[in-house]
């Protein structure tokens, strides 16, 4: 009898604790599929390997396939659409800058929509912890990913590449949360780069990206860790189906006569008034999947701000 009870407790405990779980193991599903991107690039260049192993050509095939698959997904699982692609040019540099999500998922659906609708590929400024990632280096040598010093990104510009940075970083990543608040701290090394190469800068957010997936970092322990040891430990739950759609906003034309420092004000303005317009404050996780699911209308300016957080 007594065993029978402690079984019964063991069943409503893992019953009870399963949704918990799985929404912290949710997230490695996308590492998953990131490695079996990796997995792919080697076989392609073992198959390959008797020609040119990194000419341009033999590389803008697999970027295009592993590109339709990561758009089958953001197809399938979130219902990605992407709006104001004609703001990003056929040919020629643009800087694009966009809000950091937990997971940047909605960046990588991104790069492969411009991969597949304008048969380019933007070059991607990320963290330095992406490289220290294990048997990732093929995957950001062939999708152009660099850490980012500032004469890099000012040649990939002026080499008429699309260049993609997100001026919070990890930072944006861990620290902001359902309200949206942008994380740059005083940086002005993307406006820069945009200055002295001519470009233009292109703002992009997706709305509902924190209802996808939610980060703990606001948490006291965690923004210790991080601001005592630069080491991003706080977990990150989620993978929920919610609706994404990502906006991008006219270009800001290169000016002469702009500093680095306005030139950033301006940017972090204009990207504050797309998440302003498009993105109901606080999210709900609630209002996002049912905007996926029941096929709702894109979300009127905020005006909800007594909304709480689920």
């Amino acid at each position: 009898m007594k065993s029978s009870i402690t079984s019964c407790l063991w069943d409503v405990l893992w019953w009870a604790c399963s949704p918990v779980v799985l929404v912290f193991l949710l997230p490695f599903v996308i590492l998953f599929f990131l490695y079996l991107s990796v997995l792919f690039l080697h076989l392609y260049k073992r198959k390959n390997e008797l020609k040119e192993a990194y000419s341009h050509k033999l590389w803008q095939c697999a970027r295009k396939m592993l590109a339709t698959v990561w758009d089958a997904h953001a197809t399938i699982w979130h219902g990605y659409e992407l709006h104001g692609l004609e703001n990003i040019p056929d040919s020629g540099p643009a800087l694009i800058v966009y809000y950091h999500g937990a997971i940047p998922i909605d960046y990588y659906y991104f790069l492969a929509k411009v991969i597949i609708l304008k048969g380019r590929t933007c070059h991607s400024v990320a963290d330095r912890i992406l490289f220290k990632m294990p048997g990732f280096k093929l995957l950001l040598e062939v999708f152009s990913v660099i850490h980012g010093p500032r004469e890099e990104c000012v040649q990939a510009l002026r080499e008429g590449h699309l260049l993609g940075i997100s001026p919070g970083g990890v930072r944006e990543a861990m620290f902001s949360d359902h309200t949206y608040q942008l994380q740059w701290g005083n940086r002005t090394g993307f406006a820069q780069v945009a200055i002295d190469s001519g470009a233009p800068i292109i703002p992009m957010f997706t709305q509902n990206v924190r209802e996808g997936f939610r980060s703990l970092g606001t948490l006291r322990f965690f923004r210790w860790v991080y601001e005592r040891f630069r080491v991003p430990l706080a977990p990150v739950y989620g993978g929920f189906p919610v609706k994404f759609h990502t906006f991008l906003g006219s270009p800001i034309p290169y000016d002469p006569n702009l500093t680095a420092t306005e030139l950033a004000e301006k940017v972090q303005q204009a990207l504050q008034a797309l998440i302003k317009e498009h993105q109901k404050i606080p999210g709900s996780i609630i209002r996002a999947l049912l905007e996926r699911f029941l096929h709702t209308a894109q979300p009127a300016p905020n005006v909800h701000p007594s909304l709480k957080e689920d």
